[in-house]
């Protein structure tokens, strides 16, 4: 079992593709993983399963590679075993995690803002609406979810860590596809391209679902784990430095920008 728990996952759900399934029960997410060079071992200790947990996933794997036999089952190292389900955070990264609050009411308002798209049109009401309500959007995702709320992960909290582990190459890929999505509906906004709008809108949204999800459940909790006291002191000053640059206006700005959206969704459902 050593063997397989040093190998990287992508090969071992090659060889073996019920291993696959089994990850999937655990909302593990290696299968569509683009990467997938993450040893076995590690995809256990990010996901920070419990003791129970653990053995029951190893058991299953084992079953898997070795049908029929009693295997054991190898206790991994790791810096701290959680102990319950429920997520903590410290200072720094729940930073981050309430700015994903104002983001998520944004992208939730998505289907609405292309239900009745109209790029004839110039305001339009939210959460559906005209040309300047997409362009309002796209200047929320561009100042407050990238330059304010992406770049503090990509210039301090990803610098703690080596940036060519997969978890962390997976997410700066998310950051450069949403980026593209983003240049690619102001184009088709030039272009008068609603259907191009909408499916790059789209691309968005199912994008950061999933990207928010993967780093409030995954991998901050991971990286909580692996900074010292120091480090994380280190990092909230560094985080209150940026947000001083920017001015309290500015985010309160977008923050109240994500609110009035959420209103509108929650007024017309």
């Amino acid at each position: 079992m050593v063997e397989y728990l040093n190998m990287p996952i992508k090969e071992v759900i090659n060889k073996f593709p019920k291993v696959g399934d089994i990850l999937n029960e655990y909302n593990i997410g290696c299968v569509p993983c683009s990467v997938g060079s993450c040893l076995l071992k590690d995809i256990v200790e990010i996901h920070n399963l419990s003791v129970k947990g653990e053995e029951k996933l190893l058991s299953g794997i084992a079953a898997v590679i070795y049908p029929g036999k009693d295997v054991k089952i190898p206790k991994l190292k790791r810096k701290q075993q959680a102990k319950s389900n429920e997520l903590k955070y410290s200072p720094p990264i729940k930073k981050l995690v309430d700015e994903h609050v104002y983001i998520k009411k944004v992208i939730a308002a998505i289907p609405g803002i292309i239900k009745n798209l109209n790029l004839k049109t110039k305001e339009g009401r939210p959460p559906s609406g005209g040309r300047q309500f997409v362009l309002d959007a796209v200047d929320f995702i561009r100042s407050y979810a990238d330059k304010f709320h992406h770049a503090k992960e990509e210039d301090i909290l990803f610098k703690y860590f080596d940036e060519k582990l997969d978890i962390v190459h997976v997410m700066l890929e998310d950051h450069t596809t949403g980026r593209n999505h983003i240049k690619a509906v102001l184009k088709a906004l030039d272009e008068h391209d609603k259907n191009a709008v909408i499916e790059h809108l789209n691309g968005y949204r199912d994008l950061l679902t999933q990207h928010i999800k993967k780093e409030d459940e995954i991998l901050y909790t991971w990286m909580d784990r692996n900074l010292t006291m120091a480090q994380i002191g280190e990092m909230f000053s560094k985080f209150n430095d940026v947000e001083e640059k920017m001015g309290k206006a500015a985010p309160a700005k977008y923050e109240k920008f994500a609110d009035s959206i959420d209103e509108a969704v929650k007024r017309r459902r």
